[in-house]
């Protein structure tokens, strides 16, 4: 019998310790102003008002009121207006396509059945079935959202060769399929293709059993026996949405609250589980548990006290749906006791199906920060909708992130096509949030990374090209030395080499890290391709004022007269040139002995820091030239690299508009003094510091060095 876990010492209230959790069947739904409780057909009377949903009791079973009612109203009439529900001919095309998907893999089992020697009557039986889940089981897909769908096939049916060769084959046959790209490395193996334009992943999970009925249950724990870690991963989408299901009051309330929540997310930069913030499963898990602490509230109310809920929560105490389960089939279930890794988590959301995993272990210190200023942003204005102060558009105001840091690092990944940039970025995405994670690492996290999970394209460029973007901080509060360095060369040289190391490089897939400030952003990352004028206080009204990667008093304090002249006075600078840079001491991955707390308390507050990028050394390398031109790739338009080397010796000064992160040819060392911390616009690029030749240090890897077995990609 499976055994629960029981004496975990979280906090009770919004930590949750552990009790046993009753779980109950769940079909379909009821619209929200029909009777409160169960959502399923099945049971037409409510559940009686002490019924506990989940491992603590609720924070509230108040039901709502008339104007709870009227909002929930609106925010639906919102969803609706901002094109979140599909429209009935697409519904239709889905079940469509799921419908020829079916029949293509049934008819692949009985043609391996019948190759393989069974007998015409197991041939007859041969069977595999198709599951959804994530969204589209959900029921919260919006249109043009792809189908996370499941392949069951029967035990002599394997993933590597059957799967991977035999039914991709097929697949690439057929004209109805587009864009086939296999994954067989991920962690859990996925092959993703569009199918009459339809988003499809489809993963494969062979269960000990010869003949695979129509009706499988796959909740059932006996589909786990004699599988590997592999299927389990595969099979346990499925299963933890159904779970999901059966442990929420009311489906259509939960549903409701969680496609409004995933909006708000994408709105605010911070859904995407491969950069490091949550995906659909995370956002699922942490609605369904607000459902569960509020078990008859409507929608417009958990959108409330999810976030009244989440600015509260003492992380890194898990998110549980239910209790922990151990079980005899001893596959390992996320717990800190027994496994360090576990105790690394930074915010734990706990999967409710066994084995039951940590669904957000991608989370940093970095991004949960990001999430944490989110979650008050959102319950600051969900506390004015209830005051009557604002409506609900002002939740989804799209987040300003070219406002809120004066510095960034651009990620720039080029490729001679179309379908090379789609593979070359899907590999080079997965690996961002190590970016992030060796950031942190190697300045000891003084130097704080906002990764945006949007991508953005350059329509001047002649080849294909897209760019990722991440803002720049200092962490706010930490007394550093004056005059000290975040030196990231190394950090970056080392995540190049990595990103490299893709075992389905071709020529022209290149990769480019710079530095630009805000005034020098591509004008092609704003809507309609102008950059939005600054306002005196969008910031500053961003919760906070604590959000911001600047002094956010300074930036209140834009109308100034003190202010404007230190501005003209640094834009004055233009053609200014210093006699011999300071020499600043560097934070490197060296790892040298910082000052100690009582050091630190005795240096004066963070006059200059700097950031050290190593410019690329490629062919045909690229140099920056401003915001306007921010990548000359290898596919053109490089100039001659005599050009652009500064004579022997000398120093670089960019002033004004000047691009910070210019990048030269032959690897030069290129370092780029932050405005954020100068409080100036002059930036010295180069310093006193000789121009280092590293060669062809950094050049894509050939083909005959890349580590086999490498991911392609990773599991949004």
């Amino acid at each position: 019998m499976p055994k629960k876990l029981r004496d975990f010492s979280f906090p009770l209230h919004l930590g949750g310790s552990f009790f046993p959790e009753t779980v109950h069947k769940t079909g379909r739904f009821r619209s929200f102003t029909s009777e409160m409780g169960s959502s399923d057909q099945e049971f037409s009377t409510p559940p009686p008002a002490s019924r506990q949903y989940g491992i603590t009791k609720p924070i509230s079973t108040a039901g709502p009121s008339e104007t709870d009612f009227k909002r929930t109203i609106e925010l639906e009439e919102f969803l609706v207006d901002a094109g979140l529900h599909e429209i009935n001919e697409e519904a239709t095309k889905r079940e469509e396509v799921l419908g020829e998907i079916d029949k293509i893999v049934k008819s692949w089992v009985k043609q391996l059945t019948r190759q393989r020697g069974y007998s015409d009557q197991m041939v007859e039986e041969a069977n595999a079935v198709i599951f959804t889940f994530g969204s589209y089981r959900l029921g919260v897909h919006g249109p043009g959202a792809d189908i996370d769908t499941l392949c069951v096939g029967p035990s002599y049916v394997n993933r590597e060769e059957d799967f991977f060769i035999i039914l991709h084959d097929i697949l690439a046959e057929k004209e109805e399929v587009s864009e086939l790209q296999p994954v067989p490395d991920a962690h859990v193996p996925v092959m993703k293709f569009k199918f009459h334009g339809i988003s499809i992943d489809l993963l494969y999970a062979s269960i000990s059993r010869l003949v695979v009925p129509q009706d499988l249950d796959i909740s059932h724990g006996s589909v786990l026996y004699d599988v590997d870690e592999a299927t389990v991963r595969s099979l346990n989408g499925c299963r933890v949405a159904d779970q999901i299901l059966r442990l929420v009051p009311n489906i259509e309330n939960f549903r409701t609250a969680l496609r409004c929540l995933k909006f708000w997310a994408k709105r605010r930069g911070v859904y995407s589980n491969v950069t490091g913030f949550l995906g659909g499963v995370n956002w699922a898990l942490l609605v369904a548990r607000v459902c569960q602490l509020y078990p008859n509230a409507v929608p417009s109310m958990l959108v409330s006290r999810f976030f009244r809920v989440y600015t509260q929560w003492r992380w890194p105490n898990p998110v549980m749906l239910c209790a922990i389960e151990e079980d005899e089939l001893g596959f390992p279930v996320w717990d800190p006791r027994k496994n360090p890794r576990d105790r690394t988590h930074h915010m734990p959301i706990i999967t409710p199906a066994y084995p039951c995993m940590n669904s957000s272990y991608n989370v940093s210190t970095s991004t949960l920060r990001v999430m944490m200023e989110q979650f008050q942003i959102g319950n600051k204005i969900c506390e004015d909708i209830e005051l009557n102060k604002a409506g609900w558009g002002a939740l989804f105001e799209p987040y300003l992130f070219f406002e809120t840091y004066k510095n960034y690092l651009q990620v720039d990944i080029v490729a001679v096509d179309a379908e090379d940039l789609r593979l070359w970025k899907g590999w080079v995405e997965s690996r961002l949030r190590q970016l992030t994670l060796k950031i942190e690492r190697d300045t000891y996290g003084m130097l704080q990374c906002h990764p945006y999970p949007i991508e953005y394209e350059d329509p001047s460029k002649q080849c294909s090209h897209c760019a990722f973007f991440m803002g720049l901080q200092r962490k706010q509060g930490v007394k550093i030395q004056e005059g000290q360095q975040f030196d990231i060369r190394g950090t970056v040289d080392e995540f190049r080499h990595e990103v490299n190391m893709y075992m389905f490089w071709k020529p022209g897939m290149e990769l480019y890290v710079s530095h630009v400030r805000r005034k020098q952003i591509p004008s092609y990352v704003f809507p309609e391709g102008y950059k939005r004028p600054r306002w005196s206080r969008p910031i500053c009204q961003q919760l906070g004022d604590k959000t911001s990667g600047e002094d956010i008093g300074e930036e209140c304090e834009g109308g100034s007269s003190e202010r404007r002249l230190k501005r003209k006075g640094d834009a004055d600078c233009s053609g200014a040139r210093p006699n011999k840079p300071e020499k600043r001491a560097s934070i490197s991955p060296s790892h040298e002995k910082l000052p100690t707390t009582d050091q630190q308390d005795h240096e004066e507050v963070i006059v200059n820091d700097s950031v050290d990028v190593r410019a690329n050394s490629l062919k045909d390398s690229m140099a920056v030239q401003g915001a306007e031109d921010c990548v000359e790739s290898s596919c053109g338009n490089d100039k001659d690299e005599n050009t652009r080397k500064p004579p022997n010796g000398s120093s670089f000064l960019e002033c004004g508009e000047a691009s910070a992160g210019d990048l030269f040819c032959n690897s030069e060392m290129i370092k780029v003094d932050l405005e954020q911390f100068a409080g100036s616009n002059c930036t010295i690029v180069g310093g006193s510091q000789e121009l280092l030749d590293d060669d062809k240090q950094g050049t894509s890897p050939r083909m005959e060095h890349l580590k086999n077995g490498s991911a392609q990609n990773e599991p949004r």
